[in-house]
């Protein structure tokens, strides 16, 4: 099964910290938000293998708007 994790604040992708293939837990940081010049992490909230990364450094961002895809037990 397959988990998305989306936007949780507009603004623009500083940096995305995980790759395909990577396994991630549950609360751990996928990505950066930058929305009026702080910088907001983005957490995962499945664990898993990270699938497929769907934004690039710089995309702007709206609440809402899938980031990265995990694969799940």
């Amino acid at each position: 099964m397959d988990a998305t994790i989306a936007a949780h604040m507009p603004g623009l992708v500083a940096r995305v910290v995980v790759e395909p293939g990577q396994q991630v837990s549950k609360g751990e940081e996928v990505a950066v938000i930058n929305c009026m010049k702080a910088e907001l992490s983005v957490e995962s909230h499945v664990s898993g293998t990270v699938k497929e990364i769907l934004v690039k450094e710089w995309d702007e961002m709206e609440v809402g708007v899938p980031m990265v895809v995990v694969e799940t037990a």
